[in-house]
């Protein structure tokens, strides 16, 4: 009987039939300025006329179909991917001769509500570590320096900066540049339009300098004498050595502020008022001036 029940079974499989199934959907590349409705369609009926295996292949296994959104149009208000126009893409993935079987329908529909889109700025998060005697003038370059981002408004409108991941590079003595991923860590409710961008740095030869400048009082009010010592101080700078030999005394301007002197204090702290827009890492020989008050 055993024998019998598998003879019976092997007949009936190699038979044709017509039969209606349902092949299971499921959907990639969606826009990434749109969200698809929870409600989207599951399921695209399909009419098999094929041998018993087949169609109990189809009703058992219920191989999935990818539908490429990036081919849908919009219409209506709505996302309308063809099926018709798209069948061998749709026949090699459910690996059955489309001849032998006919959708029962002619597109997916599937509704969608338009996600907001804002270009939001990227902070380069680059820890950089210069060889001895090498610096940079100008900060880290990003290219783009904003990208494109789409999500809930409610999410979009509190985002006004986006990090790089963390980077480190060490031992620099020449130009950097290079590509970095944007840190999406939690922000997996948006589409981002790109997730890097391309950074870059011009590298210099620097040098230490110093100039001696003299200290100016500040708000000194009318018939008080105030005596300062060091009456002049050095300043040391950081700066590219080809712009080395621009760099003058006449360009700083070092000063102290009468107002504010602190009752019981006998010194006040200098300060930069004046300095060239090249040079970097400024520093004092004395910052602590000492005074004497004659009134």
């Amino acid at each position: 009987m055993l024998f019998s029940s598998i003879v019976w079974f092997l007949v009936q499989i190699s038979k044709e039939y017509t039969q209606v199934v349902n092949v299971p959907i499921s959907y990639v590349n969606v826009p990434l300025d749109k969200s698809i409705s929870k409600d989207r369609p599951k399921n695209i009926k399909l009419r098999i006329a094929d041998k018993g295996f087949t169609i109990w292949y189809y009703q058992i296994i219920r191989p999935q179909v990818k539908i490429d959104l990036s081919k849908a149009t919009v219409e209506n208000g709505a996302l309308v991917y063809n099926l018709q126009i798209n069948r061998e893409i749709l026949e090699e993935q459910v690996e059955i001769n489309l001849e032998r079987a006919n959708f029962l329908q002619d597109e997916v529909v599937i509704a969608f509500q338009p996600k907001a889109k804002k270009y939001i700025k990227i902070n380069p998060k680059l820890s950089l570590d210069y060889a001895v005697g090498y610096s940079a003038s100008d900060p880290v370059a990003l290219k783009p320096d904003s990208v494109k981002v789409s999500g809930p408004q409610n999410i979009i409108d509190t985002l006004q900066v986006l990090n790089t991941v963390t980077k480190k590079i060490k031992h620099i003595g020449s130009n950097i540049s290079g590509k970095i991923k944007i840190d999406t860590t939690n922000l997996g409710m948006l589409g981002f339009y790109q997730d890097e961008v391309f950074y870059s740095q011009k590298v210099e030869k620097f040098t230490e300098g110093k100039v001696e400048v003299p200290v100016e009082i500040l708000n000194l009010p009318e018939g008080v004498d105030m005596s300062i010592f060091p009456k002049q101080v050095l300043v040391y700078f950081q700066v590219n050595l080809e712009q080395y030999e621009m760099v003058k005394a006449s360009d700083f301007r070092v000063i102290v502020d009468y107002k504010e002197v602190d009752p019981g204090e006998d010194f006040v702290i200098a300060n930069i008022s004046k300095k060239p827009s090249f040079v970097s890492n400024l520093r004092f020989n004395e910052r602590k001036i000492q005074f004497v008050i004659k009134k």
